[in-house]
This record gives C-alpha cells, sequence and structure tokens, in this order.
C-alpha cells in the first residue's frame, strides 16, 4: 500500500472510490464534479490516496475553508484494513498543522462510518442537516490522541 498527496491526475479514480461506495452513497452522483475535486485538491485544502498496485482504494480531502472533512471513503472491499485510519489521521495532522479550530464532518446514521469517528475519539456535535450527525475533533482532543 502507497500513501501519498492526492493530485489532480487522480480525480478519475477519486471518483470511481466515490461512486463505488454502498453507504453515504451520493443522492444525486452529478453533484460532486471533478471541478469541485480540483477545487478542494488545490484551493479550499488538500487531499490523500491510498494506492493498491497502482489502483487508488481510498481517498481523504479536507476543506480548510469550512474546516471539516470534504470526503473520506475506501472502496468497499478495502474497508477494515487500517486504511481509512491512515489517512484520517494524516488528514488531521496537516489540518491541525495549519489551523487549531475545530474540525468537523457529517455521516450517515447506524453506518460503518459513524463507528468508525465514534472510535477514533470524534465527539458528536448534534445534526448536520436533517439525516446527518455532526461529528466535531478540537485541537485538545487530537493532542491527546496518540499520534501515529
Amino acid at each position: 500500500m502507497i500513501f501519498r498527496e492526492a493530485t489532480i491526475t487522480d480525480i478519475p479514480q477519486i471518483q470511481i472510490v466515490r461512486h463505488s461506495v454502498k453507504e453515504n452513497v451520493l443522492s444525486n452522483p452529478a453533484l460532486v464534479t471533478d471541478q469541485h475535486c480540483v477545487e478542494y485538491l488545490t484551493i479550499r485544502g488538500k487531499g490523500w490516496v491510498c494506492e493498491v498496485n497502482n489502483e487508488i482504494v481510498g481517498f481523504a480531502i479536507v476543506d480548510l475553508k469550512e474546516n471539516n472533512v470534504w470526503a473520506l471513503f475506501l472502496k468497499p472491499e478495502y474497508e477494515g484494513k487500517g486504511i481509512g485510519k491512515r489517512l484520517l489521521n494524516t488528514m488531521l495532522n496537516w489540518y491541525f498543522s495549519q489551523t487549531k479550530e475545530t474540525f468537523w464532518l457529517g455521516t450517515g446514521f447506524h453506518t460503518r462510518a459513524e463507528k468508525f469517528y465514534r472510535l477514533q475519539g470524534w465527539t458528536e456535535a448534534g445534526l448536520h442537516g436533517s439525516n446527518e450527525i455532526r461529528f466535531e475533533m478540537s485541537y485538545d482532543t487530537w493532542l491527546q490522541k496518540p499520534q501515529v
């Protein structure tokens, strides 16, 4: 497995991963365009990918302007292998090197993602919209986590 910073040339494979998920499926895939990915990777934040045999199997993208996780997704067959945790920790380490603002994300109820974020020390902070849980990670909480 290779973990590295995402580039705009990774966007076609990032889109494949995003459309392969079984939970937190986009209601309308056309709402997340390649141009959105370019903006989040080059202007609003930064991203990372995990490659296996030259194929992207997971990615994470942070939005520094809104202080949130814009995306963290894996191909379903790669879940449970530590890839998501490593991508999340890479993202958190970079994010908190840029700002000490509380970081947040939204995810669906009763999903593997909800369990994952709870296990990673994120705090439930109400709702994001009407159908997602809002989780937050403060700088102080992040400092207390083992850094990997």
